[in-house]
């Protein structure tokens, strides 16, 4: 019997996303300086303000109000007619050190065995599927491209939609057939923020119009649209105040639209602002780096992978393996998750190492999902400090040196070969 199957995404200029972005930025400004920086920021915005609040640990020197704002203009909050923007807001900063409490139990031990302990304890899952080419659930990808192709046209193509603002939402819903196969898009919901350009009816309209016939065609095949799809846009009327004049955002408040669009299952952790000695963040993407690489060997069609800590310690204290009943090897999931112990390390230090998480990446998550991205290589502007000191002075200079570094690399299926060695594929 058919179903059907829901998942939202939301743009760049989303007051929450907004908050991710600042947040990641303050965690990629500090990195750029001091890999070992430890940080914990949120991120609050409103009309008119931004407040960046938490826990730093760092060498670095950044000037936070800076950060802020040259991530708010590249949103694209410009004009004093949005009530929030990049030049005129307040910025507020409100940040102190990591505790003491928390930093013994998290900084390197002595010895290989003990390392690193987890940054908390908690439990983090990553998810694979067959459905689209990224590996993710359909209606979470077709969600992701169309706000992502909405935030290209605002940017890159302004004369298709000149009416377009940064803030806007999608949501697809997938009906599924009995052999949970997707086999059409059953509804679209779009809801954008626009300049008012028109009276009321002709806005709603020509937006209507624009979306069937320029956005969707760009995000969602031809194939799997019908007579019978049913469309929203902007369903509630106009959508003229948006962003973080139209509601306040927080750091971590989409942690769904984030992962996997409330298919497999979530520990509750957020992402964003966070480095990577929190297993929030480096175990979640380790986990997907483990269930892509099953499902690309053919262990199973779709993996669910958790892993669960207890602050302090290197080692997990369990991992689990479900293939949902598609597993295409003469295994049941706990042999799985054996052999999946023995060919990942899943302590911290080894997931840093593994993934590369010491270094400015972050900012790029913090829009359109941090998972079913593309890995990738670009240069970033890395800072150290040079000392030079006789009997008399001691100088430090601060250098700068670009440098190219891997973004998405939990993304990466550079362990399908050894799965497949080890599950005899």
């Amino acid at each position: 019997m058919s179903y059907l199957f829901t998942s939202e995404s939301v743009s760049e200029g989303h007051p929450d996303k907004i908050s991710d972005q600042i947040s990641d930025a303050v965690l990629d400004a500090m990195l750029a300086q001091d890999p070992d920086s430890r940080v914990a920021c949120e991120t609050l915005v409103t009309t008119g303000l931004a407040v960046v609040a938490g826990e730093i640990t760092t060498n670095a020197y950044v000037e936070i109000p800076d950060v802020v704002r040259e991530k708010i203009k590249q949103i694209g909050y410009n004009s004093d007619s949005y009530q929030f923007d990049a030049e005129s807001c307040g910025v507020t900063v409100a940040l102190h050190s990591q505790s003491a409490d928390i930093a013994q139990g998290v900084n390197e031990g002595e010895g290989e065995d003990k390392g690193q302990g987890a940054g908390d304890q908690g439990m983090m899952f990553g998810y694979a599927t067959t459905e689209t080419p990224e590996y993710m659930p359909m209606a979470l990808a077709f969600s992701h491209r169309l706000v992502k192709e909405l935030a290209n046209i605002r940017k890159n193509e302004l004369e298709l939609m000149p009416y377009l603002r940064p803030d806007s939402k999608a949501q697809v819903t997938i009906e599924y057939d009995e052999n949970n196969q997707p086999t059409r898009v059953h509804t679209v919901v779009i809801s954008t923020q626009h300049d008012d350009f028109d009276e009321e009816s002709k806005m709603l309209a020509k937006i209507k119009s624009d979306m069937i016939s320029i956005l969707i065609p760009r995000a969602i095949p031809a194939k799997l649209l019908d007579e019978n799809t049913v469309y929203h846009i902007n369903p509630t009327g106009k959508f003229v105040i948006g962003g973080p004049h139209g509601d306040a955002g927080l750091t971590g408040r989409k942690i769904i639209v984030d992962t996997y669009g409330g298919k497999g299952a979530h520990g509750g952790g957020a992402f964003s602002g966070k480095d990577a000695s929190k297993v929030d963040r480096s175990a979640a993407y380790a986990t997907r780096h483990i269930a892509k690489n099953l499902v690309a060997a053919g262990v199973a069609d779709e993996v669910l992978v958790q892993v669960a800590y207890a602050i302090g310690v290197s080692h997990p204290v369990s991992l689990n393996i479900n293939t949902y009943g598609t597993a295409k090897v003469e295994l049941d999931d706990i042999e799985i998750a054996n052999r999946v112990s023995e060919i990942f390390d899943m302590r911290p230090k080894s997931i840093v190492e593994r993934l590369g998480l010491k270094k400015p990446i972050f900012s790029p998550t913090a829009a359109y999902g941090h998972m079913g991205r593309d890995a990738y290589e670009a240069e970033v502007d890395l800072f150290y400090v040079e000392i030079q000191e006789d009997e008399s002075q001691r100088v430090e200079t601060r250098k700068k040196v670009r440098q190219k570094v891997e973004f998405f690399t939990w993304e990466k299926l550079d362990y399908v070969d050894k799965v497949k060695e080890a599950f005899s594929l």
